[in-house]
């Protein structure tokens, strides 16, 4: 297993972007299409992670997430996009992809906080890896979130 940094020239993006339909868009009713339309600022200034196989038909994106740096301010980040391929769930990828983007973000862009809205199914696996919730529930895409964070957080939940 591979794990990396992408941009959306690299050839792994294409994956990367179908992996998170199938995964988060999909269930949702939307497709990338629709969330490029409404989030294609997002989208480009987020840093591409992705976990990658080599598979004997070639490299094969089983895993990706976003960091959004300084967002909303400066010094606090946004993990967000998360997705495994359902086949591969529960083999760590999740995790691995986390500690990449604590690396990233914490380690060579200096942040002060990553943050993320989880889905109350996920609270347990941020919670694992030391991540602390806020108790506010709210709704996002017509879904029970939570505010997660890890670090020092700003004053204010983005």
């Amino acid at each position: 297993m591979e794990y990396r940094r992408i941009n959306a020239s690299d050839p792994l993006y294409p994956q990367a972007c179908a992996l998170r339909e199938s995964v988060l868009l999909r269930p949702l009713g939307k497709d990338f299409a629709w969330f490029m339309e409404h989030y294609a600022e997002t989208e480009r200034r987020a840093e591409h992670f992705v976990a990658v196989v080599h598979h004997p038909a070639g490299k094969r994106v089983v895993g990706v997430v976003l960091l959004i740096p300084d967002f909303p301010e400066a010094g606090v980040g946004k993990l967000m996009q998360m997705a495994v391929d359902l086949q591969r769930q529960g083999e760590g990828i999740g995790k691995r992809l986390v500690i990449e983007v604590e690396t990233r973000a914490f380690g060579e862009l200096g942040l002060r906080e990553v943050f993320c809205h989880a889905q109350n199914s996920a609270m347990g696996f941020y919670e694992r890896l030391g991540w602390a919730a806020d108790p506010a529930e709210f709704m996002e895409a017509g879904t029970a979130h939570h505010r997660m964070w890890l670090g020092q957080p700003s004053e204010e939940p983005g």
